[in-house]
């Protein structure tokens, strides 16, 4: 006998994907199998999705999934429960949820593990929650879990006008700590003062080294928050103060640089490379706990809100992905699915 749940596996789905790498126009509406939830599982109808650079990069074939994950491209999601694998508790049916994902988030509907299936903030709302969980998880795992961010600590975020960017301004702020920020105009940079930054640095016109140790009385920052990689990778080190952590999570300067080790042995000072996407289940289900438990009431209380660029259609993909190439992006992309 046929079950309600087999006739809607039998329909189908569809994804946004691609069959080769390329630009955006290789974005497709294609028609795939279900997802079936397996043990510990859940099943999500999509509502919305985000746009990363880490989609764009996969898009041209830079950064595959890891082994075993949808393809698909997206990497959050939100919308609400469609299905419950065996074992799994905590959520019902219909319930509203956001959710980190590895793949898959570019679709009607997706698989997830549980302990990466998180409520939505009470203030938001569904269609804004589908940008949050990917820069919430990347933002508090390395603020906060990695890097030990404390009141009265200097945080010098690069990239500040970015998704990642404006929740780490604002997550710096609300745990007390004074904030700078890179940014390549002075629009950008004031957007980024409405958000709490405290110093402003136009990478294109100044030396974010010598604006942050002028900043500071010359002891520089203390925890560097840091999306281009190789490219700062010396200057990071050099403006880091003593005791300093540098927390490196993007590679858009490159991924091959030099760093003088004296730089750091001087300052007792530290660096980091972390990936989101590819730690494993466990380690993702403990920062989506922390994120519950210690960020969304931030969130809630309006001391960290959600920047949205701008709500797109799904089928405007290929627009959200020029979009974010040119650079004008102020906050998060979010695909609205159909």
């Amino acid at each position: 006998m046929r079950t309600v749940m087999d006739t809607l596996y039998r329909l189908g789905m569809h994804a946004i994907t691609i069959d080769a790498p390329g630009g955006p126009e290789v974005l497709a509406w294609t028609e795939l199998p279900d997802p079936r939830p397996g043990p510990g599982e859940v099943v999500v109808d999509v509502a919305a999705t985000a746009v990363n650079r880490a989609d764009l990069l996969q898009r041209k074939g830079q950064y595959p999934p890891p082994p075993g994950v949808s393809d698909v491209l997206g990497l959050e999601c939100a919308g609400t429960v469609a299905a419950l694998g065996a074992g799994v508790d905590g959520f019902r049916i219909g319930a509203e949820v956001c959710a980190l994902l590895a793949g898959g988030g570019y679709a009607e509907r997706v698989v997830v593990p549980v302990g990466q299936v998180m409520p939505v903030p009470s203030t938001v709302d569904l269609i804004t929650a589908a940008g949050l969980p990917e820069i919430a998880c990347t933002v508090w795992s390395n603020l906060v879990m990695t890097a030990g961010l404390a009141a009265g600590d200097t945080l010098l975020v690069h990239g500040g006008a970015g998704g990642i960017g404006t929740h780490a301004i604002q997550v710096g702020k609300a745990l007390g700590a004074r904030v700078a920020v890179t940014a390549g105009s002075a629009e950008r940079l004031e957007r980024c003062a409405e958000l709490g930054a405290d110093v402003l640095v136009n990478y294109r016109e100044q030396d974010f080294v010598e604006e942050v140790r002028a900043a500071t009385g010359g002891r520089g920052a203390d925890v560097v928050l840091d999306n281009m990689g190789a490219k700062y990778l010396q200057r990071n080190a050099d403006v880091l103060a003593r005791h300093g952590r540098l927390v490196v999570i993007g590679m858009q300067g490159g991924v091959q640089g030099e760093i003088n080790i004296g730089a750091l042995l001087s300052k007792c000072a530290s660096v980091t490379a972390t990936s989101l996407r590819y730690r494993p289940f466990e380690e993702k289900a403990e920062i989506c706990r922390q994120v519950v438990e210690k960020l969304w009431p931030l969130v809630e209380s309006g001391a960290v809100k959600p920047i949205t660029h701008e709500v797109l259609p799904a089928e405007r993909a290929t627009d959200a992905h020029r979009a974010m190439e040119d650079g004008g992006v102020f906050g998060k992309l979010v695909l609205k699915m159909p």
